[in-house]
């Protein structure tokens, strides 16, 4: 799946190179209006153009979960020793991933506007071409899991629900001997699986506990999914609304230079990020771990938890921020001068952008964790599509919201919640929204928390 998803991702910038080229070496059609001139471009290259992006985002897809189960799988999870280091691993990934951002994100911007697009997206692919050149030439030293249940876990799972289901008023013959490793007395119903139409659990038919146990594992993490989607969505508001108040505000960090508003996201979160992560990793895992005798440090819900918390804190400060925004930009009668300079310095940003970095470190990579931990063995990258498909819902959700809410609030000559002039927006109120959402889903994850029971593991000192 890695070899097959880096195979499509190469081929999306290649295609994606060529289009750049096509559209360089194509003239615009132009023609002249009454007050300006419009161009339009050939629909059979934009068509090519939008293919090459989503082949990528498709490839992209399939080989960032796989990936990075499939480097934790090198870690093994019974020796103690490993099993601390997976958990650093996970704390890493993330530091390089953010870390390597940082480093194209300056110099193929730079090569895209002053040097050419085709340069701009060939880099990548030669780029992706030598890293899978390296992952076959390593493929000799990595370990592989051999399960011997040659059956599909998607399967298995799907006859333990239809089997649960057909024998919902069927009462055991015997009694089933020996407690389900995992979820304790949550789904029940999903015991009946284990018998058979007559109640006996001698039948060739029936699902194994370990089936079961699966089963269960899986729907347990449902109410987490739902309950970290009011973090996904005011995590997808740094890039967006963030940046649309920073560029009202005076970005001056000396007398004549002025920081681009864009660049807030880059210098207050992933600057905390890449700070923060090593002293978690280095400094405060040993001393919880010290304390608490977890491998860990802290459990990873404690961690998600954290996360989730200080994510709400910062939307509750960026309501706050906004709300004096808007008071100093009535104050000096800036009301209706949308491109007007607000005189409030863009430093007062800076604490809701470090708190989300902090958060992502505690609430990201702890969600990664946990959902690549207590999944079954055959289904770890699921357990990251899972924890992927938060964000990507999260930032759908946020999308709906921010539409419907404009196309609610704009009418009687209003421009909305969101009107192009910010300030006569309510950005404000929409953050307030937000750490509604966030405290609600912080309250049934604490809720779900307490009760929940994590999978069980042999580990050999």
């Amino acid at each position: 799946m890695i070899v097959a998803s880096c195979v499509l991702y190469v081929a999306g910038l290649c295609f994606l190179t060529l289009s750049a080229s096509l559209t360089s070496n194509s003239p615009l059609e132009c023609k002249p209006s009454a007050n300006n001139v419009t161009c339009s471009v050939n629909h059979l290259h934009l068509v090519f153009f939008f293919f090459s992006f989503y082949l990528i985002a498709f490839a992209q897809g399939g080989f960032t979960p796989c990936v990075q189960a499939f480097g934790a799988e090198q870690f093994d999870e019974e020796d103690r020793n490993e099993n601390k280091a997976k958990s650093s691993f996970f704390n890493w990934w993330y530091w390089f991933v953010i870390g390597c951002i940082l480093v194209p994100l300056f110099t193929l911007t730079y090569i895209q506007e002053n040097v050419s697009w085709e340069l701009g997206f060939g880099i990548p692919a030669i780029i992706m071409c030598f890293s899978l050149l390296l992952f076959l030439i390593g493929s000799t030293t990595y370990r592989f899991r051999i399960y011997s249940n040659v059956q599909s876990p998607f399967v298995r799972i799907y006859w333990v629900i239809v089997r649960a289901a057909k024998n919902r008023q069927v009462a055991p013959a015997v009694s089933i001997e020996g407690p389900l490793a995992h979820g304790g007395g949550s789904f029940m119903f999903l015991e009946n699986a284990l018998l058979a139409e007559d109640g006996s659990i001698e039948d060739e038919k029936i699902c194994s506990i370990k089936d079961v146990e699966d089963t269960k594992s899986i729907l347990r993490l449902a109410p987490f999914w739902f309950a970290c989607l009011g973090y996904a969505i005011i995590y997808a508001q740094p890039s967006t609304l963030y940046t649309k108040q920073a560029s009202t505000l005076d970005r001056h960090i000396t007398p004549t230079f002025q920081i681009p508003a864009a660049s807030l996201q880059h210098l207050f979160i992933v600057g905390p990020i890449i700070l923060s992560l090593p002293l978690y990793d280095q400094v405060f895992v040993p001393l919880a771990r010290a304390i608490t005798k977890n491998p860990m440090g802290i459990s990873m819900l404690q961690r998600i938890g954290t996360g989730l918390f200080l994510s709400f804190i910062s939307i509750v400060f960026a309501a706050f921020v906004e709300t004096k925004r808007l008071a100093i930009a009535r104050e000096y009668g800036l009301v209706d001068i949308p491109g007007a300079l607000i005189p409030m310095s863009v430093w007062w940003l800076a604490p809701q952008y470090i708190l989300s970095g902090i958060a992502d470190v505690l609430g990201m990579i702890g969600l990664q964790e946990f959902f690549y931990d207590q999944i079954p063995s055959e289904l770890k990258s699921v357990g990251f599509a899972l924890y992927l498909s938060i964000l990507g819902i999260g930032s759908l959700i946020s999308s709906f919201l921010v539409s419907s809410i404009q196309n609610a609030t704009k009418g009687n000559g209003q421009g909305g919640w969101f009107s192009n002039n910010l300030n006569r927006a309510h950005l404000d109120y929409f953050y307030w929204l937000l750490a509604g959402l966030g405290a609600s889903g912080l309250i049934m994850f604490i809720y779900f928390s307490k009760s929940y029971v994590y999978k069980r593991r042999i580990v050999l000192s």
